[in-house]
């Protein structure tokens, strides 16, 4: 009996092709690195090369249980992407949808309470103290804008 593999696989939000390789499908996931990709095919006992159309549905429940609560199976806290949160404290991974939100929920904080990155974001500056005389021109409106000149009129002179 020849088992067939899955077309797409839907894991977080971020659809998937079934021929690609665990390692790199992994990764094209919002929220996990080359590291911790590297770290859930290892405590999965899976191989880097396995196919995600191949993996079964039990095996994908525990790849996305393992995203969801890294604390669980033993993941080091250097490995998690949101430590000492500011609302909660505790050391958190965020992955896909919940990383977007969580995003955008601390630079509209940042803004509310005007702080000086809050500001440059708000104006859509650069925030990490890059130089902007070069850089970052791109979209914005400089100098004076002329108006066209219309063809003259030929009746008068």
């Amino acid at each position: 009996m020849i088992k067939e593999t899955k077309g797409i696989i839907r894991i977080y939000g971020t659809d998937i092709k079934g021929e690609t390789k665990l390692f790199v499908a992994l990764q094209k996931i919002k929220g996990v690195n080359d590291v911790f990709a590297n770290a859930v095919c290892k405590k999965c006992n899976l191989s880097y090369t396995k196919k995600v159309g191949d993996l079964s549905d039990q095996e994908l429940k525990k790849i996305e249980d393992m995203l969801k609560y890294p604390k669980k199976y033993g993941f080091p806290e250097w490995m998690l992407n949101r430590r000492k949160d500011p609302v909660s404290g505790e050391n958190k991974h965020l992955v896909g949808p919940d990383l977007d939100f969580t995003k955008k929920q601390d630079i509209e904080k940042m803004i509310k309470i005007r702080s000086y990155k809050g500001v440059r974001h708000m104006y859509g500056l650069p925030v990490r103290g890059q130089r902007t005389r070069g850089s970052f021109r791109k979209g914005k409106t400089m100098g004076v804008s002329r108006k066209k000149q219309q063809p003259a009129k030929k009746g008068s002179k």
